[in-house]
């Protein structure tokens, strides 16, 4: 059997390149289907994104158990395909519902991610997963980075021409899986689809039922939502307490997305080779602690703005814990329930991205209002959800799993 990992690689590259294609123009977007000043556009934005979300944090689960039991290659190619039409379609929009009604759909069918690494894990054995996972990451981050560069010159002909872009893409990446991609779930390891476990809250029981994965599924979620402080208000807080432009704020998550990638995709190996699965998870819990914290910290003065800018690529070096954990979750899983177990740590991560958005800015905006402000109090709660993840993965004495057996059912 070829390998799969140069679609994987090739698929999650180009999911992140769309998604950094269309981000910077959506703002545009709305506007012109919905008008309204800039607080408008914001609130329908946020809708939009919370959206999608909710729908992958409702579908992951059910994709993964689908894809256990047809295999990965028709889930993956079905959800580029409902990509493209997603993207296409919303090129196409001409009113907010049919954006929002889009966002739903693309969300219920978001499966690449969970099922990419579900096909490594595959075709990989137990104890090379968390490098292999964290390949994936690297493609994904160094997509991301790649994408809003190419939105900037698009956008330049009109807010809807990177919507094009990205369903092309979507679409070329689709024909390349059905010429390439070869099935990695051999039809004596597919197991039937029980309905009670194809949604997030019953394949999550399942899933913790596996020794120590209930540990490893908090802990992906108070991780993610630490993280959210980054996602949901570096934008604001650079521009809000050292004044900086568009173009400073682009560089600084260049600079973390480049670094991320490079943590990902060479520097994981001697991570686990230096810490060990369960060290490298703990180290990069505690660094990310740290750096959120240092962030919060630092002064609004133009001193503190270029200390930001400097720690940026540094603060990406706890990278390879998400990767790790999902090793550490993929070697707990049955061979025949890899799909099941990813897709529950995907809706994890999107149940976290669905709450974490209007926790961060709320407290953003709460300490902007403080005389003097302190503009850095959502990564001081970010610092402190990552610590909690700490304890809660200290808690958990389960030794490093061996591959676990075929499940009976």
């Amino acid at each position: 059997m070829r390998s799969p990992l140069p679609f994987l690689l090739a698929t999650l590259f180009l999911d992140a390149v769309g998604i950094g294609l269309v981000a910077p123009v959506m703002p545009d977007l709305i506007a012109g289907v919905e008008g309204g000043d800039i607080g408008d556009v914001a609130l329908w934005g946020g809708l939009l994104t919370t959206a999608y979300a909710l729908m992958q944090f409702l579908g992951a689960p059910a994709l993964g158990a689908l894809s256990d039991r047809v295999g990965r290659r028709p889930v993956l190619l079905g959800s580029l395909a409902v990509m493209a039409a997603d993207y296409a379609g919303s090129a196409l929009a001409g009113s907010i519902w049919t954006l929002l009604g889009l966002r739903l759909l693309a969300g219920a069918s978001a499966a690449t991610i969970a099922t990419c690494n579900a096909a490594l894990a595959d075709v990989t054995p137990p104890e090379g997963r968390a490098r292999a996972f964290g390949l994936l990451s690297a493609a994904f981050l160094l997509g991301f980075v790649l994408g809003p560069v190419v939105s900037g010159v698009l956008g330049e002909i009109g807010p809807r021409a990177p919507f094009w872009a990205a369903a092309a893409l979507a679409a070329l990446n689709m024909a390349f899986g059905a010429l390439t991609l070869p099935e990695t779930v051999p039809p004596g390891r597919r197991r039937p689809l029980s309905l009670a476990r194809a949604n997030p809250f019953g394949a999550a029981r399942a899933v913790a039922r596996l020794g120590g994965a209930a540990r490893l599924l908090l802990v992906i979620l108070l991780h993610d939502l630490g993280i959210v402080a980054y996602v949901a208000v570096w934008a604001y807080w650079g521009k809000a307490a050292f004044g900086w432009s568009p173009l400073l704020i682009g560089v600084s998550l260049a600079a973390y997305g480049l670094g991320g990638a490079v943590v990902q995709g060479w520097l994981m190996p001697f991570y686990l080779r230096w810490f060990g699965e369960r060290g490298t998870i703990l180290w990069g819990l505690v660094a990310d602690a740290a750096f959120l914290l240092a962030f919060a910290l630092l002064p609004p003065t133009p001193l503190g703005g270029l200390i930001a800018i400097l720690l940026c690529p540094f603060s990406a070096l706890p990278e390879a814990t998400l990767p790790a954990i999902q090793g550490r979750l993929s070697r707990l899983a049955p061979a025949d329930a890899q799909g099941e177990a990813l897709g529950v740590a995907a809706a994890a991560r999107s149940l976290a991205a669905v709450l974490g958005p209007l926790a961060m800015t709320t407290a953003f905006a709460w300490g902007a209002e403080q005389a003097p402000p302190f503009f850095g109090v959502a990564y001081l709660v970010g610092a402190a959800l990552m610590l909690g993840a700490v304890v809660a993965f200290l808690g958990d004495r389960t030794p490093d799993p061996a591959p676990a057996p075929a499940s009976a059912t």
